[in-house]
């Protein structure tokens, strides 16, 4: 019954049902977008329906020409002779698992997500029952565990306060759509002003049309970086996508401590090999345990697995009787860039 719900085409995951084809790779008659990074999110097909939480970044990728359709959390569409329904993923702002049924078979396509719901830049992920579950595996190791969000920022405005009072400016890298925007909201402003890179002004302002409360930034260009003097730098803190690091625009902020936001600072070698002096364990994805909840709470008996580490999460799923299978897409194991259009954790070894 699976194979009449979804299956794999060159362009990648496809309803014939419905024609239409889930976060593809390559461009396709209608394109149902889990979210807006660029490994789920490719320009160039004819129509898109994503959240419309997500219509204002999803726009801001793809540019004013494509044809964007927007539907709310939980509302039933009918594309042909499937029902087709996006509910929240707790990934990014306007992330969401994508519910297909026909004839009375549900799948769910979860896309990227986090279980925890303690973000207040996006809406919680819901579970959704299913008899087919998609799921991505990108923290799919048991020794992957995350701590709750107040105790790392109580971490992270620690070490911009001592930075303060030392002089010296902070610069924080986390990617442009999501991540830097969950730092900011985390960030206490009463420390100093916040400065941040363009391609992380552009994806905030789309935050705060969709209505995200963030505190006040200031976008600081090549020539502001330029004019600046040391002492007017001392005390800042500077939100900058990985691509930045190392870079003349960067520099012009010494002296300066540096940090990354990412889920693989956990892993100590990652951290050593980063020449940053501080490394932050924030991700947007679902830990271990998020994993395993989200899959139960799912209810399905099948289960494809995605991005990431599919071989283990498949076997301990197959451990608890589940039909669970490797999924390979496009995108698997690749690296991308943090420039605007760029992917998440999921694809970039930095993350």
């Amino acid at each position: 019954m699976a194979a009449e719900v979804l299956t794999m085409t060159d362009a990648g995951l496809y309803c014939p049902a419905g024609d239409f084809h889930i976060d593809p790779w390559r461009p396709v008659e209608r394109a149902v977008v889990t979210h807006a990074h660029a490994d789920h999110l490719r320009w160039g097909s004819k129509r898109y329906l994503v959240s419309r939480a997500g219509e204002a970044v999803t726009r801001a990728r793809l540019g004013p020409e494509s044809v964007v359709q927007v539907a709310e959390y939980g509302h039933s569409l009918a594309l042909n002779r499937a029902a087709v329904s996006l509910h929240p993923a707790g990934h990014v702002l306007g992330s969401a698992q994508i519910r297909v049924e026909v004839q009375g078979e549900v799948w769910v396509v979860s896309g990227d997500y986090k279980t925890r719901g303690d973000d207040p830049t996006c809406a919680p992920f819901e579970p959704v029952r299913c008899h087919g579950f998609v799921t991505e595996s990108t923290f799919g190791l048991p020794i992957y565990q995350w701590a709750s969000s107040p105790a790392i920022f109580a971490g992270v405005n620690d070490w911009w306060r001592a930075n303060a009072a030392a002089g010296k400016a902070s610069v924080i890298y986390a990617y442009s759509l999501g991540k830097a925007q969950r730092v900011l909201a985390g960030l206490d402003p009463s420390i100093g002003p916040i400065i941040t890179h363009g391609a992380v002004e552009r994806l905030t302002a789309a935050y705060r049309e969709t209505g995200v409360a963030l505190p006040a930034t200031r976008y600081c260009g090549v020539a502001e970086a330029n004019g600046k003097s040391k002492e007017q730098h001392a005390g800042c803190m500077i939100v900058a996508p990985p691509s930045a690091e190392g870079s003349p625009w960067v520099r012009k902020f010494s002296p300066h401590s540096s940090a990354v936001a990412s889920g693989w600072m956990a892993i100590r070698g990652t951290r050593r090999r980063r020449a940053v002096d501080r490394g932050f364990v924030l991700s947007d994805h679902a830990d271990w345990n998020g994993l395993q909840w989200a899959i139960r709470e799912a209810g399905a008996s099948r289960v494809w697995v995605t991005h990431g580490y599919t071989a283990v999460l498949v076997r301990a799923l197959r451990e608890r009787g589940l039909d669970a299978e490797v999924l390979a897409t496009k995108f698997e194991g690749e690296a991308g860039s943090d420039a605007p259009g760029a992917t998440d954790e999921a694809t970039q070894a930095v993350a």
